[in-house]
């Protein structure tokens, strides 16, 4: 039933005031109230039978566990249970429209899960010898070669793990490439726009280089005159993210890009908005000489969690012989993965190997079924509509939300900030938790740190119109609300979620990170 205002009659909050809702076991409907597993199972009991092991010898050099450890002992009905009933807790893409921007959260498609699956590729080992694995060696070639057809550039490193792993790469190739020039000890300075990602000064820090600010202008973007007063013999490469963490298109890249190689440089781009100009522009043909691609970001591979991620990284000619091991590499025989410098082409010096193994299959199987499934035209398209669903959520917002830098197209992304919310009380943090309470995930928040209380919206290609128009309008009644004087109800979001909101500044400086048991409840005596 729907009142005169289209919303349900009966709400949650209607019910809480009026004493409704308390049950018996603590749950509502399908939502479970339920402990941690910690305090449901039994340390005590298992829930599979374990046989006795027969005689054996210990070879742990006095290492071994001297007592049991606490895990809880569950049978096979409470652990699914358990699992389910967290799961149905969770946000995630296959359940609602996720506005995180920069991150990227968009549809995995299910033929992508059905390849990733198959025998030769779900069931291949690193360790397994070349001889047996000729398919999985074909699909990285594959793969490689697409990668480079759309960044126009000169090889592949597929074996970083992620975007951050990849943007170490990169910059170890260019330390590297540095330092077989004899300048390892002149080139120290690292420039990084103050639009970076947080990940592009903490890689050049971690490399031991220092890092040096370069401001954005008025607009957003990097201004080349900027970038020109701080080289100098000492910068050994420039960190810019293109489309920016603005949700901008950085215009004038040629010309940054001219005036870091004049000063003897180089060009590392974040690869992380790629999937904002696929089929549109390559990178190898703004100057860029290094750059990583993510692939759950611009190939729909899962996206969070921790990983498993994948991010390839891909070199221009200037840095092609410092690309790591292992490498692919095209013969007259077909594709190989070298895994010794002494088996690559003449000319070659790579800078080592970043990790063990050769990368995440199941992530290059799934992009490479989304390339394939896709075209290039569909790449393309996914690009343009990813731009376009964006500045459709920009022009329904344009009106009530502000945006620090003018109402200009963007990107993959749009940026707002929270002027429009003086005067109401309201936070960012505030209108985020409010979301929560609407069914939505919160959009990106104090970020870029550029603008003040930054929301940050990336809606991907995946949304339909129907879903974009429910986001917006929800996205303004809650700014109506905040304006009209009801900011006090904001202070208290969210109100439906199985958890209240947290002392989020307790939890960071007393962080719990570890179950302990509490201390036996005592009754009182009578």
């Amino acid at each position: 039933m729907l009142n005169k205002e289209g919303r349900g009659a009966t709400t949650p909050a209607a019910n809480d005031a009026a004493g409704d809702t308390h049950t018996f076991t603590g749950n509502r409907g399908l939502r479970v109230e339920e402990g941690l597993i910690f305090e449901i199972g039994r340390t005590d009991v298992s829930g599979v039978d374990v046989d006795e092991p027969a005689p054996f010898r210990l070879r742990l050099g006095g290492q071994e566990r001297q007592t049991a450890p606490e895990l809880p002992g569950l049978s096979e009905p409470e652990a699914l249970r358990h699992y389910v009933r967290l799961s149905r807790n969770n946000y995630a893409i296959d359940s609602g429209l996720y506005p995180l921007g920069s991150c990227t959260m968009k549809h995995n498609p299910r033929l992508n899960e059905a390849m990733a699956r198959l025998a030769g590729f779900a069931d291949v080992h690193p360790l397994q010898p070349l001889s047996t694995v000729p398919g999985a060696v074909d699909l990285l070639a594959e793969l490689a070669h697409w990668l480079l057809e759309m960044t126009g550039m000169a090889t592949v490193a597929l074996s970083p793990k992620a975007g951050a792993h990849g943007e170490l790469c990169g910059m170890m190739a260019i330390k590297a490439a540095i330092a077989e020039r004899g300048e390892g000890d002149k080139r120290k300075k690292v420039l990084v726009p103050h639009s970076a990602h947080g990940t592009n000064p903490a890689t050049a820090a971690l490399l031991g280089f220092e890092v040096v600010d370069v401001p954005a202008r008025p607009d957003g973007t990097v201004d080349p005159a900027s970038v020109e007063a701080l080289l100098s013999d000492e910068i050994a490469a420039i960190m810019l993210t293109n489309p920016n963490t603005c949700g901008l298109f950085e215009r004038d890249i040629l010309a940054i890009a001219d005036a870091v190689h004049k000063a003897g440089a180089y060009f590392y781009c974040d690869g992380a908005n790629f999937n904002a100009i696929v089929g549109k522009a390559k990178p190898g043909d703004l100057g860029v000489d290094a750059m990583h691609i993510n692939l759950h970001k611009t190939f729909s591979t899962p996206h969070g969690g921790g990983g498993p991620g994948a991010g390839p990284v891909v070199f221009s000619e200037a840095l092609a012989p410092y690309a790591p091991l292992p490498l692919i590499v095209m013969g007259k025989d077909g594709a190989k993965l070298v895994e010794r410098a002494e088996d690559l082409p003449t000319g070659s010096k790579p800078f080592g190997r970043l990790t063990a193994f050769h990368g995440q299959m199941g992530m290059f199987t799934r992009a490479m079924a989304y390339m394939l499934s896709h075209g290039s035209d569909g790449l393309r398209q996914a690009s343009e509509d990813a731009v376009l669903n964006a500045n459709y959520v920009r022009a329904g917002l344009r009106d009530v939300f502000s945006q620090p830098f003018g109402d200009r197209i963007c990107m993959h992304e749009v940026l707002f900030d929270d002027h429009f919310l003086e005067g109401t009380g309201v936070t960012t943090l505030d209108f985020a938790k409010a979301m929560i309470d609407e069914g939505y995930h919160p959009m990106t928040v104090y970020f870029p740190l550029v603008v003040h209380g930054a929301m940050l919206i990336e809606p991907t290609e995946s949304e339909s119109k129907a879903s974009l128009d429910l986001f917006v309008a929800t996205m303004r009644d809650l700014a109506f609300r905040a304006r009209d004087g009801k900011g006090e109800a904001f202070k208290s979001s969210p109100r439906f979620s199985p958890r209240r909101r947290l002392d989020e500044t307790r939890a960071a400086r007393q962080p719990k990170l570890r179950w302990e048991k509490p201390e036996p409840f005592k009754e009182a005596a009578e």
